[in-house]
């Protein structure tokens, strides 16, 4: 009966916390509590935790947040909205960590029934992305040799880019080639672009003057400072965040609709 009455207690004690912190949520929304953005550091300390503590796997975060971007992706711009025939979308996926999201993104939009292109910049050394890139050609989702130069081969192609290539670990200061060119044309571009995490060439914990202008961004576990002043259509993709993790940092995260694993701000 005792053993009974300790299992109760600790339910009931793990609901109530899960109240308080939709609680804290619900005023969020209401904006009694602002979310949480976060620096370059805080959001390092997070992931960090993330593996070493809770033991995740980078490979489930990454297809937690690559699949959280595709449905975001499907919720900006659905099927039925895509202006061309062909509901081409072109994913540009870096070295790291982005560029690996990006590449789950897209095998999850060619199985929601869009048709993604892959262009590597640089292909990366790491196994992970390696993996990932295989997974994207078994399903026969084609990418491109080249970026073109002339814009307006871009625009008449694909109805959208989405930009994983550059992630909040990058020194903004100091991009190399072939990232600076690709920058310049995705400022010249007219349809619209979908950002992952930190838009590409942006400073994580400060707002672009003169950089690219996303349509779209999908902060990953909780915004970045950079995202404040952000005038687009922004989604979070942060519900599978341990309650622990979103008290210690005062997330103040807001309450996801239904079973949706992102969250439109």
């Amino acid at each position: 009966m005792l053993i009974l009455l300790r299992v109760y207690y600790k339910s009931r004690t793990g609901r109530n916390q899960m109240d308080k912190m939709n609680q804290s949520s619900a005023e969020a929304g209401s904006g009694t509590i602002a979310l949480r953005y976060l620096s370059k550091g805080e959001a390092e300390a997070i992931e960090t935790e993330l593996l070493r503590d809770y033991k995740f796997g980078q490979q489930q975060l990454i297809e937690i947040w690559g699949q959280a971007c595709a449905l975001a992706i499907t919720k900006a711009y659905p099927l039925s909205s895509l202006a061309k025939k062909q509901p081409t979308v072109l994913v540009i996926c870096g070295p790291d960590q982005n560029g690996s999201i990006g590449l789950v993104c897209a095998r999850h939009l060619r199985m929601y029934e869009y048709e993604p292109t892959i262009y590597h910049p640089k292909r990366s050394s790491q196994s992970l992305h390696q993996d990932f890139t295989v997974q994207c050609e078994k399903m026969d989702i084609p990418s491109l040799s080249y970026l073109p130069t002339e814009v307006q081969l871009i625009n008449d192609a694909y109805n959208l880019v989405i930009d994983a290539m550059l992630g909040p670990d990058t020194d903004c200061a100091n991009i190399k080639e072939p990232y600076p060119g690709i920058l310049v044309t995705l400022k010249q571009i007219k349809v619209p672009i979908a950002s992952v995490d930190v838009p590409s060439g942006w400073d994580a914990e400060e707002p672009s003057q003169d950089g690219i202008n996303p349509e779209v961004l999908i902060s990953l576990t909780a915004p970045k400072k950079c995202a404040m002043s952000f005038s687009g259509k922004h989604f979070l993709a942060g519900r599978f965040l341990p309650y622990d993790i979103q008290k210690k940092y005062d997330l103040n995260l807001p309450d996801y609709p239904g079973t949706d694993c992102i969250i439109e701000l």
